[in-house]
């Protein structure tokens, strides 16, 4: 057997690629040292635009070439960087070399002891992780999210009329509409869009052990509390001023834990559609040259669901772990954190791949409404939550004396089928004022929904 050439071990670098490959702009090795370079070139134009050891500022052609440098950051200088850490087996301070490079490619060497300047790798992989993090939530992850609740709050109102039957416990329950159901998970999703829309992005830049040691030494006369949260504010960041040598990575549990929910919610979504569609409420719109089964040519398979299921269960896996992980470091460092963020872009990755999905499963299904009433028809039943309130209604108005409502219906409709002749006679017989007796006898299983159809309107 012959040795395959080199494949990819992640289905989201090979099979999946398609779909998920704009967070490699971002959460890849590549995206990393970019943001690393971006901070380093960042940190030397700050230093000589404050002036430290009689250094005058850049030009702003100066500053421009050397943002052109991140701005022109592609395969060549990913391969410079990966030749640098194979000698140096630091991936940080290869970048520091990278940059010195460049400095001397413009002329700039008079400043290159200001690369990576009283910066321990912390301070410059703190600030890429929430570059990246925080680009690829608001560029990538987020806009595909607010896709998917923006199609189902399509779909619930385009079908907020749409009564159907309730499945309580998986048992015949009081109706509802299609629409006001979907409505419940788009309001859930939108919920958690916010508080993930509200995330900090944290960053430190405060030396060795968040101390300001070395900088204190070198240059005395700096506030360099100051400076440093001046410097992190201007990468769109929010500061952390009291941390030990890595940033508490707090704001990364916050967020890995919301996006974690907001998958938990969309598989809830996922399976409630999957049951849908088992039951027939959804017919699945077969694609043009598609199989559903290998053996039985009739089948169209609810795969965009159970394939979501699936990548939101390990894209939670995947955060879970990220958020328990993170928050803790031994005493003022540990490594356990490095090897951990590597994997920010797996996580992230299942959860763009199940809403893809998602996202495309919605464009294929149809709502069988007749089969929707057709089932409500056969549970007239259900009514009789109603009849029992609107008893104990009339007996507190002095319109009824029936004594306990509720087992009167309890020994007519439990565990048993109640049509709608029998349930208007029962109905007929009943002493209760004549507007009351009205209602009820107007009342159908498909009218009884309640405000359902008005509480869409509350998206």
């Amino acid at each position: 057997m012959t040795s395959l050439p080199p494949q990819p071990l992640s289905p989201l670098d090979g099979r999946y690629r398609a779909a998920v490959g704009d967070l490699g702009e971002h959460l890849s090795e590549a995206g990393l040292n970019r943001a690393r370079v971006h901070v380093e070139i960042e940190w030397l134009i700050a230093q000589t635009d404050r002036g430290f050891f009689g250094t005058s500022p850049l030009s702003e052609h100066q500053k421009q070439a050397l943002r052109q440098v991140v701005a022109d950051f592609g395969q060549p200088d990913i391969d410079e960087l990966g030749s640098l850490e194979a000698t140096t087996r630091h991936d940080v301070k290869a970048v520091e070399y990278y940059v010195r490079r460049r400095l001397s490619d413009l002329g700039l060497d008079a400043i290159a002891e200001l690369t990576h300047f009283a910066c321990t790798s912390e301070d410059i992989n703190n600030l890429s992780y929430a570059i990246t993090v925080r680009d690829a939530v608001q560029q990538v992850w987020l806009p595909k999210y607010r896709a998917v609740v923006a199609a189902i709050a399509e779909l619930a109102r385009e079908h907020r009329d749409a009564s159907m039957l309730s499945r309580t416990h998986g048992q015949p329950a009081t109706p509802s509409t299609m629409g006001k159901e979907l409505a419940v998970f788009a309001h859930r999703l939108e919920r958690i869009a916010k508080q993930i829309e509200a995330t900090e992005y944290l960053g430190k830049f405060s030396g060795a052990t968040g101390t300001f040691s070395a900088h204190v030494v070198a240059l005395p006369d700096a506030s360099w509390p100051e400076v440093s949260r001046e410097f992190v504010t201007s990468l769109g960041l929010d500061w952390n001023p009291l941390t030990t040598q890595i940033e508490s990575h707090d704001w990364q549990a916050e967020l890995y834990g919301k996006v974690s929910h907001a998958n938990r919610v969309l598989h809830n979504l996922a399976t409630d559609i999957w049951t849908y569609i088992s039951l027939g409420y959804f017919r699945q719109i077969p694609a043009a040259g598609a199989t559903g089964s290998s053996t039985m040519p009739h089948k169209v398979n609810p795969i965009r669901f159970e394939n979501a299921e699936a990548n939101l269960e390990l894209s939670s896996a995947v955060l879970d772990s990220l958020a328990a992980t993170l928050v803790t470091s031994r005493l003022q460092r540990d490594l356990t954190d490095s090897s951990a963020q590597r994997n920010i872009g797996v996580g992230f990755g299942h959860s763009l791949l199940a809403l893809d999905n998602i996202q495309r499963g919605l464009t294929e299904i149809d709502l069988d409404r007749e089969l929707l009433l057709a089932d409500l028809d056969g549970n007239w039943e259900v009514l009789g939550e109603a009849i029992q309130t609107v008893i104990r209604g009339e007996v507190v108005a002095g319109r009824s004396t029936i004594s306990d409502p509720y087992a009167l219906l309890k020994e007519l409709t439990r565990g048993k089928r109640v049509g709608a002749v029998e349930l208007a006679a029962f109905v007929e017989g009943l002493e209760i004022g004549d507007a009351a007796k009205q209602r009820l006898l107007a009342l159908t299983p498909a009218s009884y929904t309640g405000l359902a159809d008005e509480l869409v309107d509350r998206l």
